[in-house]
């Protein structure tokens, strides 16, 4: 309940950034300004997750790791909405509909099923997605699935509100930093 409650605080207090985030999409390549994805959730269940549209409409519904040349489909503002993880900021709507948490692993793609199995042979599944975790903070983008399911575990076994609020703060250093960022 909490976690909903300051959700929609930040949702309300961030309006202008979401306002202006929203209008420079709309004015570079239309609407939608969100980009909306099934994404895995906890028990692997799916959700819509929300994001700021980082990537041209005509995008393949892919990880952005598998296209080709990904650079000719992102935003310019998308450039800089990634490199600040700006594009997250809708999370915080499926934190108030109880889909998603502030730490946790974050959710899967609908089709990354090794990801998937991995999950659920190591119990990672009955955890709720967040919007940043500790495999967020430990690399990001450039380590393998393997490593970050082994980050994920060993979140699980420390999972406490002391090493939330741990990782919530390393998040901000991690995005100052740009660390784990490829596209």
């Amino acid at each position: 309940m909490i976690s909903k409650l300051l959700a929609l605080l930040l949702i309300v207090v961030l309006s202008p950034i979401f306002a202006i985030i929203a209008f420079l999409i709309f004015i570079e390549d239309g609407r939608p300004v969100f980009f909306i994805q099934k994404r895995i959730g906890v028990k692997n269940s799916t959700f819509n997750m929300f994001k700021f549209r980082t990537m041209k409409k005509d995008t393949p519904n892919i990880a952005t790791h598998l296209l080709i040349d990904p650079e000719k489909y992102l935003l310019r503002i998308g450039k800089v909405l990634r490199k600040l993880s700006f594009d997250e900021l809708p999370n915080l709507i499926n934190i108030i509909k109880g889909e998603m948490v502030f730490v946790g692993p974050r959710p899967a793609l609908f089709n990354q099923y090794d990801l998937m199995e991995l999950r659920t042979k190591y119990g990672i599944e009955k955890l709720k997605p967040g919007i940043t975790g500790w495999a967020q903070i430990n690399g990001r983008d450039e380590i393998s699935i393997q490593k970050k399911v082994s980050l994920e575990q060993e979140y699980l076994n420390k999972k406490s509100l002391l090493f939330d609020v741990k990782i919530f703060f390393l998040t901000f250093v991690s995005v100052f930093k740009s660390e784990g960022i490829t596209h």
